[in-house]
């Protein structure tokens, strides 16, 4: 379904992050290499995410309830706003729904997609982000971390985020921040920020954030799309607006990606957060984050081989 032709050859010595393609031009392989991050202006159309954003309103209502979906609410604001996207802050794992599943099959976000993981491509992680005004709780602002650290997948390299603003996203209303060129470092500790009850379940941050490495702010209009390496270090800010900051995002993994075995390594205690959090949901005894990650992929293209 895309137009990318992509060699799953070694790239060239020059690339290390980049597969030979014929989307990118020389500077963008250039700028992704030095800086873990790419963003390619009005990818979405208008009236695709028009499609997402009635569909994320529906689910907000119950008025449909995809199987496996995660809705995350502000409690605290359950009894003004009641079943409204008002309460909703974010949608997780809605490779179910096929409304919003569309998001990933779009060509144009594959066609590019295609350059960093090769033919055979998984939806491995699927978000639609609600920012709701924030201005006094700071509830959902996202610290410092890189991705991979909630991945139990390798190579990093052959894994790449696709992430959409459905509006436009600015310092006020809390966009993205990236710190540029720290895809080349190693996975870092994770834990949960000395926040006196501002830690929201699962928002790890690093343990130790080097405040000397210059941050990045994506301001984004809608229909942007960012594409960026799992090691990058990112973040979000809070949003000090009225409005709401949505985005609508997915992490792609080549299908020939293997599974690790995350014990003895700083994402052991992210596992058993996960296995406490699944076991009580669904009243199992024992689960592993492989299994978890297999029911959430879903291949979009190509032939599925490990994932």
């Amino acid at each position: 379904p895309t137009s990318a032709q992509v060699s799953v050859a070694p790239h060239s010595g020059r690339f290390s992050y980049t597969l030979d393609n014929d989307v990118l031009s020389t500077e963008q392989r250039q700028f992704y290499e030095d800086n873990g991050y790419l963003l390619i202006r009005s990818l979405v159309s208008d009236q695709d995410i028009e499609r997402f954003r009635k569909e994320f309103t529906r689910i907000c209502k119950r008025e449909v309830k995809p199987p496996g979906v995660m809705i995350m609410k502000d409690e605290s604001r359950k009894s003004q706003f009641g079943q409204s996207e008002s309460v909703v802050n974010k949608v997780q794992d809605f490779q179910e729904d096929e409304e919003l599943f569309r998001y990933c099959t779009l060509p144009e976000i594959l066609k590019y997609v295609e350059c960093f993981t090769g033919p055979n491509i998984m939806a491995m992680h699927t978000m639609l982000i609600n920012k709701l005004p924030d201005s006094d709780q700071q509830t959902f602002l996202h610290p410092m971390h890189q991705d991979l650290h909630y991945f139990p997948f390798r190579p990093a390299s052959r894994i790449v985020c696709a992430w959409t603003a459905m509006e436009r996203a600015h310092q006020d209303n809390g966009c993205l921040f990236v710190q540029p060129g720290t895809h080349r470092t190693a996975l870092k500790p994770h834990g949960y920020p000395q926040w006196e009850g501002k830690t929201n379940k699962l928002f790890h941050g690093l343990l130790d954030e080097d405040e000397k490495i210059p941050k990045v702010h994506l301001v984004m209009e809608k229909g942007d799309t960012v594409f960026f390496h799992p090691l990058l270090i990112h973040g979000s800010g809070i949003n000090r607006t009225s409005g709401f900051r949505k985005s609508i995002s997915c992490h792609f993994a080549s299908s020939e990606c293997h599974y690790i075995d995350v014990k003895n390594t700083t994402q052991e205690h992210l596992e058993k957060e996960l296995q406490e959090m699944v076991c009580k949901k669904y009243n199992a005894t024992s689960v592993e984050l492989k299994d978890m990650w297999n029911f959430r992929a879903r291949l979009v293209q190509g032939e599925r081989i490990n994932l």
